[in-house]
């Protein structure tokens, strides 16, 4: 494993348990990658179902960012292709209204940082939600994450932000229908792209 320094980095990931005491459901790091990636898809953290299978977006997400993607479950888990690191790598558990938390501080600052430098054919990176968006854009992200979403060329070719796929943002993306129309035919046309 020392000859790859991606494995490496995850092993290392893997293992970490700087969080432990904060987790309810314990420390599970839950990431993947290879350095031949061509997109490094960046959520928020894993939820429940994710923390007991170790399978990231293993979920009802899941299942809409790959239509999102149009990416059957094979190509998507393709780690020689596609990489998947959340912001963070564990469960954080629920907040007062059902919801997850948000990720651990932690975690961006540790791992982030490391990983695009060891993915050397990386062309493409989703930043989905605020705080994927916040870590990877900085000061060029809008206000809103909704803002940040509508101006998505703006970050091309590099990155491309998403809003989550949860059904919590149905109501989302039914208000703004250029999502569909005009995004998503983009990311697919970019996503196909690279993994042709």
């Amino acid at each position: 494993m020392s000859g790859d320094p991606v494995a490496a980095l995850l092993a290392e990931a893997r293992a970490c348990r700087r969080c432990a005491d904060s987790l309810p459901a314990g420390p599970r790091p839950v990431l993947r990658a290879a350095a031949t990636a061509r997109l490094l898809i960046v959520g928020q953290a894993p939820g429940t179902r994710v923390h007991e299978t170790g399978i990231p977006w293993n979920d009802p997400s899941g299942d809409r960012l790959r239509d999102w993607l149009n990416l059957d479950r094979d190509r998507f888990y393709d780690a020689t292709r596609i990489a998947i690191v959340p912001m963070g790598l564990c469960y954080p558990g629920r907040d007062a209204h059902g919801g997850d938390l948000p990720p651990p501080g932690v975690c961006a600052p540790l791992w982030h940082p490391r990983l695009p430098a060891l993915l050397p054919d990386l062309a493409l990176t989703l930043p989905i939600g605020g705080h994927a968006q916040a870590f990877y854009l900085g000061d060029r992200r809008k206000p809103r994450m909704t803002d940040t979403v509508a101006a998505w060329r703006d970050y091309l070719p590099a990155h491309l932000p998403l809003p989550h796929p949860s059904w919590r943002n149905n109501g989302w993306l039914k208000r703004h229908p250029w999502f569909a129309t005009e995004l998503l035919p983009e990311l697919r046309r970019r996503v196909a792209g690279l993994l042709d």
